[in-house]
């Protein structure tokens, strides 16, 4: 079994819908501080079922909402789903 797509919506630096697909033989994912990499790993455990705000880098469960920017209003609810 294998992760074959991550689908994002308003969770922490993902405000628009956003696919993140791994062809097969990913291993890693690698990209410069502060582009979301621990972002991607917070929603894969929260789409797998974790519940602690703390767990997911937060103080409380509404941490995990885009906040908003200069750009996006904040969001005010979050979706990820994962397909196997």
């Amino acid at each position: 079994m294998q992760m074959k797509c991550l689908k994002l919506q308003g969770f922490k630096s993902f405000s628009n819908e956003t696919d993140i697909l791994f062809p097969g033989g990913t291993s890693a994912i690698v990209g410069p501080n502060g582009c979301g990499k621990s972002n991607v790993v917070d929603a894969l455990r929260w789409v797998l079922g974790e519940q602690s705000p703390k767990r997911l880098r937060g103080k409380n469960m509404e941490e995990i909402l885009f906040g908003g920017s200069e750009h996006f209003p904040p969001a005010s609810m979050a979706r990820v789903s994962l397909i196997l």
